[in-house]
């Protein structure tokens, strides 16, 4: 099957989770019915009661499973959403205003978007008073997009139930991106496909762009069919990688770090910068180690990982880079420079971090600790970078030896 990203392994769904979340809801974008007269944005995640309900789990998701990872993510972000039906409809045709209004929120620019002030813009579009009948808060979108050069300078209409076409919506994420320079200098460039004719000359560029960042594939056939029209799976997919070469932001949503202990109680530790700090893990949290869904118990010491909460409680988890197992089975030693002990809820030692040189770069890794370890040396000079040997088996840390 021709998509924009190749096909993920098989994944399971979950309950949609519930968490607690400051700040304003997002409404329903489309007024009326999320028909197929009348669709254009699907509805968002909303306040119940004081509690935000974010749904990053789908009714309709068994035949786009390999899109299941980027579509929990974007939703967990609240970013590209499910309809109020329970449904994401991974096969549906995306419309033009659904994308625009993911890209916008993808570059963090949601909070410029939905300000009242924002959404009374006036809209020079020949089909400005669609919108203000049918998508009154979506006005605020596209006056954020024209002003970020996401359109066209030839382009009358927004076209907000028209769907997006493959050509379109690559154009539309390269900007987004902000590399329409990169895009510019590569319009001589020569497409791999056997239908590159199809692809105007102006937008050559833009394709291989793409193409050379990863975010979009081409058919089986080598065709690249840019007239195609792009689905809501497919689409979050291309937003996946795009928020993969974004530059990194601090939302108060996002959190990054290495693992440094298993997850206990639902409590996950990850170090950053020489700072160990502990989170809480919803029950229901969406959790992916080599593109597969896993459980919070299955993350390693060791982790790299990405993660998404709400009021400080982790909803999504992708490990990013998995730790490198020293020896999974047998007994093992090394020696480096120690920089940081974790500890678990009970107060014992969880992982140890040493520092040590692999091909003339410092590399730092980390290792799950017995709860049986033992401490030979001076303890008063376990200090940073302090020369330690470790010793264990099955993956643990049996003993540690400070020289």
């Amino acid at each position: 099957m021709g998509t924009f990203m190749p096909m993920m392994r098989k994944l399971t769904l979950i309950a949609l989770t519930c968490l607690m979340m400051f700040g304003a809801a997002g409404g329903a974008l489309a007024k009326g019915k999320d028909d197929d007269k009348s669709r254009g944005a699907p509805v968002r995640s909303e306040f119940k009661n004081g509690i935000l309900e974010i749904r990053i789990s789908f009714d309709d998701m068994k035949d786009a499973e390999w899109a299941q990872r980027y579509v929990a993510k974007l939703a967990a972000k609240r970013v590209f959403d499910g309809y109020d039906d329970g449904t994401f409809r991974p096969n549906q045709p995306v419309t033009r205003l659904e994308a625009i209004i993911a890209a916008v929120r993808m570059m963090g620019l949601r909070a410029e978007a939905e300000p009242a002030s924002k959404m009374n813009t006036e809209l020079n579009f020949k089909d400005a008073d669609q919108i203000w009948k049918k998508y009154p808060n979506a006005v605020g979108y596209v006056a954020v997009a024209l002003e970020n050069d996401l359109f066209l300078e030839t382009e009358t209409h927004v076209h907000p139930e028209k769907s997006a076409d493959r050509l379109w919506a690559t154009m539309l994420l390269v900007k987004a991106l902000k590399l329409e320079k990169e895009a510019q200098a590569k319009m001589n460039a020569k497409l791999p496909f056997k239908d590159a004719s199809s692809v105007p000359a102006g937008a050559v560029g833009y394709v291989a762009l793409a193409l050379e960042r990863g975010l979009i594939s081409g058919y089986e056939d080598l065709t690249f069919r840019p007239n195609r029209p792009v689905t809501r799976a497919e689409l979050a997919a291309l937003l996946g990688r795009m928020d993969e070469q974004l530059p990194e932001t601090d939302n108060g949503s996002g959190i990054g770090g290495t693992v440094a202990a298993p997850v206990q109680n639902n409590l996950l530790t990850l170090s950053k910068d020489g700072q160990v700090r502990t989170y809480a893990v919803d029950p229901n949290a969406f959790i992916f180690r080599g593109g597969a869904k896993v459980t919070a118990a299955d993350l390693k010491a060791g982790d790299e990982v990405k993660a998404l909460a709400y009021n400080n409680v982790i909803i999504f988890i992708e490990v990013t880079k998995p730790a490198s197992d020293p020896a999974p089975s047998g007994r093992f030693v090394e020696t480096g420079k120690f920089q940081y002990l974790s500890l678990n809820h009970e107060g014992k030692i969880a992982a140890i971090a040493i520092a040590q040189t692999v091909n003339n770069s410092t590399v730092v890794r980390v290792f799950s600790v017995s709860p049986s370890v033992t401490i030979s040396g001076d303890a008063a000079m376990l200090v940073q970078n302090r020369e330690v040997v470790i010793r264990g088996s099955g993956g643990f840390v049996t003993s540690i030896e400070i020289k």
